[in-house]
């Protein structure tokens, strides 16, 4: 396991701080889970936090980018958000059924009172984040 190096853009930060508290826990836990499961995957070593359309976003050197997100009009509701030109949602559909609720093949739904099944999560992290090498794997190395 390599020492991962996170680099952080200031306005990921400010997005995070202005989540409603309700909500800042649950951003701060995927958060987390991110983190641990990218310092898990061998080759990366660089993890970088950003924001894409205004959203918290994870970015490596051979992965997808992943995104997550609460929106007001779903206050019941936060997501992680995948490339949804992809397989990588189909393939989770496929190896996790209905661990997850999913949003069509762009992201994976939880609801606020919902307890994670953190393993499963992490796996599908794993995969986002090392998507361009794992890609011609049929279950993406999950």
């Amino acid at each position: 396991m390599t020492k991962l190096t996170t680099i952080t853009d200031p306005r990921f930060l400010i997005r995070m701080e202005n989540y409603p508290n309700s909500v800042k826990e649950k951003m701060e836990y995927l958060r987390k889970l991110v983190i641990e499961s990218a310092s898990e995957i061998e080759g990366i070593d660089k993890l970088e936090e950003t924001l894409k359309w205004n959203e918290p976003s994870f970015i490596t050197k051979n992965g997808s980018t992943l995104r997550m997100d609460w929106k007001e009009k779903s206050p019941n509701h936060y997501a992680m958000y995948f490339q949804c030109s992809s397989r990588l949602v189909d393939t989770f559909k496929m190896i996790f059924g209905d661990k997850f609720q999913y949003e069509g093949n762009r992201a994976i739904v939880f609801e606020l009172d919902q307890v994670i099944p953190e393993a499963e999560l992490k796996e599908c992290i794993k995969a986002t984040l090392n998507y361009h090498k794992v890609k011609d794997n049929l279950s993406l190395g999950i």
